[in-house]
C-alpha cells in the first residue's frame, strides 16, 4: 500500500487520466507510467497491467454511458464492436502471460506518427459525419477494428483509443465525436474483460485499483460532458495533442533501449 502522498497523487493522475481518455483516448499514458512510479519496485508487469484496467474501466464506463445517453451514436451500432472487442482483449490477456510486450512499442510508435501526419495534412478529417459505406460493411469493419484493437488492448494498451477514434474517421467515414463514442464503448469492452481476466488470476491491487478507478470515473464523466457540449473541432484538436504526447512517450521508451 503507498503512502498517503503517493496514493493522492495517483488518485489526481487517474483523474485527469479518465477526462482525457474520454475524449480521445490516451489515459494510460498518465496512469501506467504513474503506477510504474508509486508501486513497488518489481511489481509484475500483469499486477501493474491488471491495477491499470480495474481504474480505466471505471472510466470508460462513465464515459460511454454518457455518450449513449446522448444519442451520439446509436446503441445499435455498438453492439457487433463491442462483442469484437471483448473477443480480442481475451486473447491479448492470455498472450500478456506469455511474452514481453516490448516488442510492440516500435509497430505502435510508427502507428501514432502516421496517424498524427494524416490527421494534420488533412485539416477537415473529421469535422463531417458522411460514412462511406452501407451498414453491413460499416458493422463489419468497425467490428475487425475492434477486434484487433481489443486484442492489442488486453495485451499491451497504451494509445488503443486514439488509433480506433482515427481508424473510425479514416477508414469509416465519422466524424471525431461520434467516433470519439463507438471507441469509447469498444475501449469499455476491451477494459472491462481484460480487467475480469487480471483480477480472476489475482493481478491486481485493491487498495491502490479502487481509489483511483473512483477518481477516474469523475475524469471520465467529465471529460464525455465537454467533448459533448465542445464538438467535432474541439475533441480534433485534443487529439492531436494526445496522439503527440503519446508518440513522445513511446518513443522516449523505444530509443532509451
Amino acid at each position: 500500500m503507498p503512502n498517503l502522498p503517493t496514493l493522492a497523487l495517483l488518485m489526481l493522475a487517474a483523474l485527469l487520466a479518465g477526462f482525457i481518455d474520454a475524449v480521445v483516448g490516451g489515459g494510460g499514458l498518465i496512469t501506467v507510467p504513474a503506477l510504474m512510479l508509486g508501486l513497488p519496485a518489481g511489481t509484475p508487469l500483469p499486477t501493474l497491467l491488471g491495477t491499470n484496467k480495474v481504474v480505466a474501466v471505471t472510466g470508460t464506463t462513465m464515459a460511454a454511458g454518457k455518450f449513449l445517453r446522448s444519442g451520439a451514436l446509436a446503441g445499435r451500432e455498438m453492439v457487433v464492436p463491442v462483442l469484437a472487442s471483448a473477443l480480442g482483449a481475451s486473447g491479448g490477456v492470455w498472450l500478456t502471460y506469455r511474452v514481453h510486450a516490448d516488442f510492440l512499442k516500435p509497430v505502435m510508435l510508427g502507428l501514432l506518427v502516421a496517424m498524427l501526419a494524416f490527421t494534420l495534412l488533412k485539416p477537415d478529417l473529421g469535422h463531417l459525419h458522411a460514412p462511406r459505406y452501407g451498414l453491413r460493411h460499416q458493422r463489419g469493419l468497425a467490428a475487425l477494428i475492434a477486434l484487433g484493437l481489443g486484442f492489442y488492448d488486453g495485451f499491451f494498451g497504451p494509445g488503443t483509443g486514439s488509433v480506433l477514434i482515427f481508424l473510425f474517421v479514416a477508414v469509416l467515414g465519422f466524424d471525431f465525436l461520434r467516433s470519439s463514442a463507438l471507441a469509447k464503448a469498444v475501449n469499455w469492452a476491451s477494459n472491462i474483460t481484460s480487467m475480469g481476466l487480471f483480477v480472476w488470476q489475482g493481478s491486481w491491487i485493491p487498495s491502490v485499483a479502487l481509489g483511483m478507478a473512483a477518481a477516474n470515473g469523475v475524469g471520465g464523466y467529465l471529460g464525455a460532458h465537454v467533448a459533448l457540449n465542445k464538438g467535432s473541432g474541439w475533441v480534433r484538436g485534443v487529439f492531436i495533442g494526445v496522439v503527440g504526447a503519446l508518440i513522445l512517450r513511446l518513443g522516449w521508451q523505444v530509443f532509451r533501449g
